[in-house]
């Protein structure tokens, strides 16, 4: 696990990050297209990281229109192999109030109108999301947020519903009978993608709300979730920084998402043309080349 470096993906109300080293916006070009935004890369503590917000500056990109492909693609360009993602989520648990943190270890995909492979075209390749966050990064978090006193859980499953509307009361409760943690719009089909470009994942997703099921509270809206997105911001940023300065400490040979791709396609490399192999060349490129 050599040569690691850290990517975060920026959910609501993280749009950018403060107190780095010579900070720059790039611009990446992906076969997918555009990645929400342009990328800024930037140093800490002696460590060159990659920073996307998921939504653009100025949150334009809604949920179902982020090209979820372009933004895997550009971090797998830039040499990132270990990613954060930072999201805003509602609760669907009494004991998750408004910001506290959780570290999520499993996902239920209720999203249906998003791409959700690269592998979608020509070449067949099957990964495994038995486990979709990495453990290694999950212990990592943790650490950070004992370190920073900040409320927190570990383990947690994200119901990822597609939005942009916020749930139903039906809805809510449905899934609280599914005995999941928390609710949001975005980690999906983020983390499948990163499981196919071999990126080790993890998610720390921000309580902003109670969903619509709490009967104390009254139903979302955005000016509920900004308050408490402003509030979460702050201690996303210095969660972020101690997490750059420690997470090379945090090794596991047997993460799933190593080399995962080695045993994932299915299709005979006599089929694959010289075309979709180059399209799929930062994915795959290091598979192909024993094809």
């Amino acid at each position: 696990m050599k040569n690691r470096k850290l990517g975060i993906i920026g959910g609501s109300g993280l749009y950018k990050m403060e107190g780095f080293e010579k900070p720059k916006w790039k611009k990446v070009e992906t076969p997918w297209g555009n990645p929400s935004d342009s990328v800024m890369i930037a140093k800490f503590y002696g460590n060159e990281i990659c920073f996307l917000p998921r939504h653009s500056r100025g949150h334009k990109i809604s949920p179902t229109n982020i090209n979820f492909r372009a933004n895997i693609d550009a971090m797998k360009q830039l040499g990132v192999t270990d990613l954060i993602s930072v999201s805003a989520v509602g609760s669907l648990k009494g004991s998750l109030d408004p910001g506290t943190f959780v570290i999520i270890d499993q996902f239920i995909d209720r999203t249906f109108s998003r791409i959700k492979t690269f592998f979608d075209n020509e070449i067949v390749a099957h990964v495994s999301m038995a486990q979709p966050t990495s453990k290694i990064l999950r212990k990592c978090c943790e650490e950070v947020l004992k370190k920073l006193d900040i409320k927190h859980q570990m383990g947690g499953t994200y119901v990822v519903m597609e939005g942009p509307q916020f749930s139903t009361f039906a809805e809510s409760n449905l899934y609280r009978s599914w005995k999941a943690d928390v609710i949001g719009m975005t980690n999906m089909p983020e983390a499948k993608l990163a499981r196919e470009a071999e990126i080790r994942y993890c998610t720390v997703a921000m309580v902003t709300d109670y969903d619509c099921w709490h009967s104390e509270h009254d139903e979302v809206d955005v000016a509920m979730v900004v308050k408490t997105l402003q509030k979460n911001a702050s201690n996303a940023q210095n969660m972020i920084k101690e997490i750059i300065k420690t997470y090379k400490q945090f090794i596991d040979e047997k993460d799933p998402a190593n080399n995962c791709l080695d045993t994932a396609i299915i299709t005979d490399p006599k089929l694959m043309t010289k075309q979709t192999k180059e399209k799929l060349k930062n994915i795959a490129g290091r598979v192909f080349k024993n094809k």
